[in-house]
């Protein structure tokens, strides 16, 4: 039972068990983790791990529920981790606040308690008392905001100012922001877009943009070159955190409120979304190492500097590191997303196949096919469950527009005989192959079969519970799965009743790994817009996944034995990045899934079976656990929404 990554005893001075309240500090210049508080149970030391907030803005508060049986209490944290505070809440008071704040909410907690599921009790409270909703963020982050302290730094930071007509009135506020920091910058330069206005007294120089410069002709004489607008007034620490960011990176960015006054809480570095969303904003520091070795074409229209960048970051790998702390009020980049098109055009040398297109007012960008075609492998574990197994079939066959396909089902041991004779009916399409596998119900060992038997330079796997809702899913699967960068590939799966089930999986969501904003409505942009368009995450379900065959067998398939059931879809996609192939979750491809309708819920030795798999989950990836990279530290794992703890 010795961890070494548990390294701390937790005592509760004269309240060994029930609600408490913990609250403790971490540097905010350290990378984010969340601490893990791991509870030993009953005289077999049973293990019960709680995924606890992170204190990216400096405290954190985290409410739980330690089991009767609790023997003893240790935790995984940072260096930084200092536990400031442990309170004692009344079981009483728990209620009482769900009761004011969701009084449904309240009457399902205590039916879970009569029905004796002490988890889904605890989760329903912490979920209400413990949760707090975006539009609050003002009085969250007011009540864990702490100064950083940094020590001093010896960077020189150079800070330009990207205005345009009409924007001299607000340089007021951005100047005075520079003055007040704590790390000084070296220099302010305010460039103009068109003529600059006559010269201001004072220390803050004015120039035009020249469209024709060099990016590294942008620094001067600093270190490090700040970019932001007139408007952008900064927080006092913010060239601070920015400056110790990038002593190992080559770019670094933060969180900021926009100009509608939410905030932006950003995921770190991905790509794909800063293309389509731009979501890095400013400000944004940029290194001379990095700037100093960039080609020599110019820098191009001010308007689309931001851009540009995010391009060549992309383009270049560059280190791209992400402060998740509040550093400034922003008026954002000034670009829109028909601007935004226009201008990938213009910047995308490193893709010179791939269209930027416009749908319902978000950037996709479409990703060159090959010619011809590759053949794709749709492999479909099934067991009886006619409706479903004809549903899926037609689907595939019939309602998809891609051609090039070939059709692989691996039958656990069907009985039924009419699923039987359908079978016999699809012998007859020979796109189809009909693999028999009667062996104990092990879904990783099906899909790897599967696989194993599978001729298409892309292997699609598909649930038998799935419907084809347009024709186009397929084909916009591929476009990203024929990337060389990119391994597993999820869609946008709704519910029967037109709720999200899956927009990717987040890592350390529910204590392990879960999908995020489930039975949201359809349509849910997500924060910062990001379900409307593709992106990276973490992993996606196996419910419906793309790949390439060459990456799925470089990595070795699925973990049979470690992950015959659950989680092996997650671990899937958790090894591609670990070899170097992200995960990209598409709403291009949108299908219908009544999730584990074949299969059942987990009760009883399924229970038991989920809890040994979940374990084993934990151990593997604990260090993704505390920290999906993609996944806000501020954001909440206790709920599956986008919400603050």
């Amino acid at each position: 039972m010795a961890d070494p990554e548990y390294d701390r005893r937790l005592v509760l001075p004269d309240h060994p068990v029930g609600w408490i309240v913990l609250s403790y500090s971490g540097d905010p210049a350290a990378p984010p983790r969340r601490p893990i508080l791991r509870v030993l149970r009953g005289p077999d030391d049973a293990v019960q791990d709680f995924v606890l907030p992170g204190a990216s803005q400096g405290l954190a508060h985290w409410l739980g529920l330690i089991p009767s049986d609790a023997r003893e209490i240790r935790l995984s944290a940072g260096a930084d981790f200092s536990l400031e505070r442990v309170g004692a809440r009344h079981e009483a008071g728990v209620l009482a606040q769900c009761l004011l704040r969701r009084p449904w909410r309240c009457l399902a907690a205590l039916y879970e308690r009569a029905r004796g599921s002490d988890r889904r009790y605890r989760d329903i409270l912490r979920g209400t008392c413990a949760v707090t909703p975006m539009v609050r963020f003002p009085s969250w982050a007011a009540a864990r905001s702490r100064p950083a302290g940094l020590p001093p730094s010896a960077l020189r930071i150079g800070c330009l100012l990207l205005a345009r007509p009409g924007e001299a009135a607000v340089l007021g506020a951005a100047r005075d922001a520079l003055a007040a920091q704590t790390h000084r910058p070296e220099w302010v330069s305010v460039a103009w877009s068109g003529a600059p206005p006559p010269s201001e007294d004072g220390p803050v120089s004015h120039r035009a943009w020249d469209d024709a410069a060099g990016f590294d002709d942008l620094l001067r004489d600093a270190d490090a070159l700040c970019l932001l607008r007139p408007g952008d007034v900064l927080e006092p620490e913010a060239l601070a955190l920015l400056a110790h960011t990038l002593s190992d990176a080559d770019l670094a960015y933060g969180d900021a409120i926009g100009p509608d006054g939410r905030p932006q809480l950003k995921p770190d570095w991905s790509p794909d979304l800063a293309l389509a969303t731009g979501y890095p904003g400013f400000p944004l520091l940029l290194s001379k190492t990095w700037l100093s070795a960039s080609p020599g074409r110019p820098v191009g229209p001010m308007e689309e500097i931001g851009l540009a960048i995010a391009a060549a970051a992309t383009t270049r790998a560059a280190r791209v590191a992400h402060v998740p702390r509040i550093l400034a009020r922003t008026v954002g980049d000034g670009l829109d997303a028909s601007a935004r098109a226009a201008a990938l055009d213009a910047c995308r040398s490193g893709w010179p196949s791939l269209r930027a297109e416009i749908h319902d007012g978000a950037v996709h960008l479409k990703w060159p096919l090959p010619d011809p075609a590759p053949l794709v492998s749709i492999v479909i574990p099934s067991r009886d469950r006619l409706d479903l197994i004809t549903r899926v079939c037609r689907g595939v066959l019939h309602e998809t527009a891609y051609a090039a396909i070939e059709l692989i089902i691996v039958d656990n041991g069907s009985t039924d005989p009419a699923v039987l004779d359908h079978y016999a009916s699809l012998r007859d399409d020979p796109r189809v192959r009909i693999l028999m596998d009667p062996q104990p119900f092990n879904f990783a060992a099906m899909v790897n079969a599967g696989v194993g038997a599978a001729s298409g330079a892309i292997v699609v796997l598909l649930n038998n519970d799935v419907a084809v809702l347009e024709p186009g899913w397929l084909e916009a699967m591929v476009r990203q799965a024929c990337r060389p960068d990119v391994g597993a590939v999820g869609a946008k799966l709704l519910y029967g009743d037109g709720t999200l089930q899956h927009a990717g999986v987040v890592v350390g969501l529910g204590g392990r790994a879960g999908h995020i904003l489930r039975r949201r409505p359809g349509d849910t942009p997500g924060h910062l817009g990001r379900l409307r368009v593709a992106h990276e995450v973490s992993a996606v379900t196996a419910a419906c996944l793309a790949v390439a065959r060459d990456k799925y067998l470089a990595v070795g398939g699925f973990d049979a034995e470690s992950f015959p059931v659950d989680f092996n879809d997650v671990d899937f996609c958790l090894r591609l990045g670990a070899a170097g192939w992200k995960t990209v979750w598409t709403p291009a491809a949108t299908l219908a899934h009544l999730e584990s309708v074949s299969r059942g819920p987990s009760v009883g030795a399924k229970r038991t079976r989920f809890e040994q798999e979940a374990a084993r989950f934990s151990e593997r990836w604990r260090a993704v656990i505390r920290h999906d990279p993609f996944y806000h530290p501020a954001l909440s794992v206790t709920t599956f929404g986008e919400d603050l703890e």
